[in-house]
C-alpha cells in the first residue's frame, strides 16, 4: 500500500520544488489588497486581468523603497517564488518593488553603463583632479532650481570670493539632454571657470532620466574642465556621476567639496600667527640665555694679560734655576775630568809627540823648500806667457782701448758719430775725447 504524504511534507516538497526552480523573477501587474502591520512588513497582491498571486515584502527590504506604491499602480517586482508552508499559499517574497514604466529605463541604464564602462569612460586613469582652491567656479543647472540656490548658500558661507558662473539649462524633460550638451559646451568655450558642476535637486527615475543619456555622458567625458556630478539626492546614481571626475552626492555636497572653507583658514592662520608668535618667544628667551652665557663667560683681557705676565713670572724663575742648575753640572763634570787627567801624566806621550813633531816639520820644510821652487818656476813661465798675450803689454806698445759713453768697448768705427763723446784707454792713464770724424776702413774684417 502506497505511504500517503502529510499535508506539511507535500506544502514542504512543493516549496522546496518551486524555490529550486525559480530562483529569482521579474513579475509586472497591478497591486492590490495591500496591507502594512505594525511590524513593517508589507503583504499585497500582483494580478492581472486573469489571475493574482500573493506576495510579502518584509521591512528589511521594504526601508529602502522612496515611495510607498498605492492600490491600483502598475508596478514591477523582483522576488523569489515560494510556498508559505502553513497555509499553502503560493506566493513571491519580493525584494524589488518599482513602477513598472521603470523597468524599462533601469534596462537602459544598465545597458549604457555597461557599454560606455566597456569603452573606459569610467577609468580611475581618466579622472582629473579637481583645482584645490578653484578661481572660478561654472554650474550647468536649471536657473530656478533648487540646486543652484543650495549651491550659492554653500559659497557664500565657505568662500564668497570665488566667483560662480550659471549656464543655464533645462533638466528635465526631452529637450534637457540637448540644452545641458551646449551648456557643457558653452562653459568650456567661455574659458573662465576651472571647475564645473553638472547637476540638479532630487526627483523620480524620470525626472533625472537625461542626465543618463548618452549624449550628456560623451560631453561629461570630452569636457576640458574638470567636472563635478551632483544628481539628485544621495541614494540616486546617473550615468553622468560614474563619467564626472567627481561624483557628489548633493548639489550641497559638490559645493562643499570643490570649495575651501575661509574659517578653516582663518583659524588655520590665526593658529600659525600663534605657534608663529610662541615660536618668537622660545628663540628670544633662548637667545638672552645664550647672551647670559656668554657673557658671564667672557673675561676682562686685562685678567688675561695679568694670567700671562705671571706666568712669564713662573718661567723666568723656572729658567734661571735650570741655568743654575746646568751650570752646576757642568762645573763638577770639568772637575772631575781636571782630576782624572792629572791622574794620568801625559808628559812622556807629549815628549813622544816632541820629537814625532819635530821630525814631521824637517820633512814639511824640505817639502815645501821643493814645492816652491816647483812652482816658482811655473809661476816665472806663466807671467811671461801671460805678459806677451796680455791686453796691458799691447797697450804698452802704444795701442788704445776705445769705449763709448756706456763703457762699451769700440771695434767698429761705423758705430761713432760726430760729436760722441768716447774714453780711450792707454798704458798709463784713460783719455776723454770727442769725435770730429768717422772714417771706417771697409776692408777691416770684424769678427
Amino acid at each position: 500500500m502506497t505511504r500517503a504524504l502529510s499535508v506539511s511534507e507535500l506544502n514542504h516538497q512543493a516549496k522546496h520544488l518551486l524555490e529550486a526552480s525559480f530562483l529569482q523573477v521579474w513579475v509586472e501587474g497591478e497591486l492590490s489588497s495591500l496591507s502594512r502591520p505594525s511590524s513593517g512588513h508589507w503583504y499585497f497582491s500582483l494580478k492581472d486581468k486573469k489571475c493574482q498571486i500573493r506576495c510579502a515584502m518584509f521591512r528589511s527590504f521594504n526601508q529602502r523603497v522612496r515611495e510607498i506604491p498605492k492600490e491600483g499602480d502598475q508596478v514591477r517586482i523582483r522576488g523569489k517564488v515560494t510556498l508559505y508552508e502553513n497555509r499553502g499559499d503560493f506566493q513571491i517574497i519580493v525584494e524589488q518593488i518599482e513602477p513598472a514604466g521603470a523597468g524599462a529605463l533601469q534596462q537602459a541604464f544598465e545597458a549604457l553603463k555597461a557599454r560606455l564602462q566597456q569603452e573606459g569612460l569610467f577609468d580611475a586613469a581618466r579622472k582629473r583632479p579637481l583645482p584645490s582652491v578653484p578661481r572660478h567656479i561654472g554650474v550647468v543647472t536649471s536657473p530656478t532650481g533648487a540646486a543652484i540656490h543650495d549651491i550659492l548658500t554653500v559659497l557664500a558661507r565657505r568662500c564668497p570670493s570665488i566667483p560662480v558662473t550659471l549656464y543655464p539649462t533645462a533638466v528635465q524633460g526631452k529637450a534637457a539632454t540637448n540644452d545641458i550638451v551646449r551648456a557643457i559646451e558653452a562653459a568650456n568655450a567661455h574659458g573662465v571657470a576651472d571647475v564645473l558642476i553638472i547637476g540638479r535637486g532630487g526627483g523620480s527615475l524620470e525626472d533625472l532620466w537625461c542626465f543618463n543619456e548618452e549624449a550628456v555622458a560623451r560631453a561629461i567625458a570630452t569636457s576640458a574642465l574638470p567636472t563635478v556630478s551632483a544628481v539628485g539626492h544621495e541614494v540616486d546614481v546617473t550615468i553622468a556621476d560614474f563619467v564626472a571626475d567627481l561624483r557628489a552626492p548633493t548639489p550641497s555636497a559638490a559645493a562643499e567639496k570643490i570649495s575651501p572653507d575661509q574659517s578653516t583658514w582663518i583659524k588655520q592662520l590665526q593658529e600659525s600667527e600663534l605657534r608663529l608668535a610662541g615660536a618668537t618667544r622660545r628663540a628670544l628667551t633662548r637667545m638672552e640665555t645664550s647672551l647670559r652665557h656668554l657673557g658671564a663667560r667672557l673675561r676682562d683681557p686685562r685678567r688675561a694679560l695679568m694670567d700671562k705676565a705671571q706666568r712669564m713670572d713662573e718661567l723666568d724663575v723656572r729658567l734661571g734655576k735650570a741655568i743654575r742648575q746646568r751650570l752646576e753640572r757642568s762645573g763638577t763634570q770639568a772637575t772631575h775630568l781636571t782630576r782624572r787627567l792629572t791622574l794620568q801624566s801625559p808628559a812622556r806621550r807629549l815628549a813622544n809627540s816632541q820629537n814625532s813633531l819635530k821630525n814631521l816639520n824637517e820633512r814639511l820644510a824640505t817639502s815645501v823648500s821643493h814645492r816652491l821652487d816647483r812652482q816658482n818656476s811655473r809661476l816665472e813661465h806663466l807671467a811671461q806667457t801671460l805678459n806677451v798675450v796680455s791686453p796691458l803689454a799691447t797697450l804698452g806698445r802704444g795701442y788704445a782701448i776705445v769705449q763709448d759713453e756706456n763703457g762699451g768697448i769700440i771695434r767698429d768705427a761705423g758705430r761713432l758719430e760726430t760729436g760722441d763723446l768716447v774714453s780711450a784707454r792707454v798704458a798709463t792713464g784713460r783719455i776723454e775725447a770727442k769725435v770730429t770724424s768717422v772714417s771706417p776702413d771697409p776692408e777691416a774684417n770684424l769678427p
